[in-house]
């Protein structure tokens, strides 16, 4: 267990909003062979279980790759969207209640020459770590890593400066446009002014 990451207890509390607007300014790090790569986090997504038609488990939906979303909070649930793009979302919430949060941007802070390698980049720009599947793939995280602990030598979390609430924007969510009125929920957060944002600061586009 990695002494400075945040305890899974802390994911493990009721309100998935509250921890979706505070891991705004946390760090997330990984290390896969030796590569340590970390950036600090600027856009979330909460994702509230099986009252939110955004989820995949809304209703109650369980199947083989949701059921890792019903244990509890401080793990990792990747998917594959597109057949291509890996997202990283931490689970969140008791046993059995299955949220999550998306993370959806950060700022690279350590390993920029290991995020080009996997981004076929061959500088650094802002597009490096802005979206989820781009940031999941700088930072070498796949749908095998689905279930691990956020707390040890491969994926963790430490919590950073906090974000003044001044700097916290929440808008809808992005490409939920299939979740009905839902989709119009502000369970999206993103610290203002940064450039590592995906989509619009305002309005829920994809």
């Amino acid at each position: 267990m990695k002494p400075n990451a945040i305890p899974a207890q802390y994911f493990q509390q009721e309100d998935t909003l509250t921890i979706a607007k505070q891991l705004l300014g946390a760090t997330l790090s990984t290390n896969f062979n030796g590569q340590l790569t970390s950036i600090r986090i600027v856009e979330t997504e909460a994702y509230l279980g099986v009252t939110d038609r955004a989820s995949h488990a809304w209703n109650g939906r369980h199947t083989n790759r949701t059921s890792i979303m019903y244990l509890e909070g401080g793990i990792a649930y990747v998917y594959l969207i597109y057949g291509m793009h890996h997202l990283f979302n931490i689970v969140t919430g008791a046993f059995g209640t299955p949220h999550a949060i998306l993370i959806r941007a950060g700022e690279p802070l350590e390993g920029l020459d290991q995020m080009l390698i996997r981004r076929n980049k061959k500088r650094v720009d802002y597009s490096i770590t802005k979206g989820p599947g781009s940031l999941a793939q700088a930072m070498g995280i796949k749908t095998s890593h689905t279930g691990i602990p956020l707390n040890q030598n491969a994926i963790w979390i430490t919590a950073g400066k906090s974000i003044p609430a001044a700097e916290i924007i929440a808008t809808p969510r992005i490409g939920v446009d299939y979740a009905g009125e839902d989709a119009d929920l502000p369970y999206r957060f993103i610290v203002a002014n940064s450039p590592y944002i995906s989509g619009s600061a305002t309005q829920n586009c994809g």
